[in-house]
């Protein structure tokens, strides 16, 4: 399978980026809006991947050509550009592929962060909506650090909560993430529900903030 991420040189597209190319045999395409630098990232990261003794290609496109190329496209980019990242590549994706949203609407005070969900109500809905008619969107990956699944040498034990309408799109996600060693995918229901999972990532950011050996802090459940 062909996995796109959009926003692929930021943060958590990094860490998914590394950790899929590491566990998985799936292809990882890394989109930017700026193509070079891409190329760039993607070179880093086979760089990275080298270091622990594995041996992959990623290769890195434009936002537009790296959607086209894959089954899967993760939007890995921040929330206020989600729906512009959609539309600017809305004629290169089809029913047969999967939109991915990990994206939290957020904002900061001196007090710590605080869900702020768009007037759709959730990011996962604000794609839903700005997505082609026809292609599922599935919410998921919001609760994790992107700087403990970007480093390598660290083994990680942590659930993401997974969201869509769409009943296949949603197995097809779930064994994305369980194709990374240490992740559970757990399904969450409709995209309805997308609010409840994304407002805990706030949550999260403000105990690792404020607690000392919490700054990776994840969920799991039992």
């Amino acid at each position: 399978m062909r996995i796109a991420l959009l926003g692929g040189t930021g943060d958590i597209g990094q860490a998914l980026a590394l950790r899929w190319a590491r566990d998985t045999n799936h292809e990882i395409l890394i989109g930017s809006r700026d193509p070079e630098r891409a190329r760039t990232k993607a070179d880093e990261y086979e760089t990275e991947l080298d270091s622990v003794g594995v041996e992959r290609e990623v290769k890195g496109f434009a936002n537009e050509m790296a959607a086209d190329r894959a089954d899967v496209v993760v939007l890995a980019v921040p929330a206020y550009h989600a729906r512009d990242t959609v539309e600017s590549v809305a004629d290169r994706v089809g029913e047969a592929d999967v939109l991915v949203s990990p994206a939290v609407g957020m904002d900061r005070d001196d007090a710590g962060f605080h869900y702020k969900p768009p007037k759709a109500g959730s990011v996962t809905r604000l794609v839903a909506d700005a997505a082609p008619e026809g292609v599922p969107v599935v919410g998921a990956f919001h609760n994790l650090s992107a700087d403990r699944l970007a480093n390598l040498s660290v083994d990680i034990d942590l659930d993401t909560l997974v969201v869509g309408d769409d009943g296949d799109a949603v197995d097809t996600v779930v064994q994305l993430a369980e194709g990374i060693e240490g992740l559970r995918a757990l399904r969450a229901g409709p995209i309805a529900n997308a609010p409840e999972v994304e407002s805990l990532t706030p949550l999260l950011i403000n105990l690792a903030m404020e607690n000392e050996g919490l700054h990776d802090v994840g969920v799991t459940f039992e």
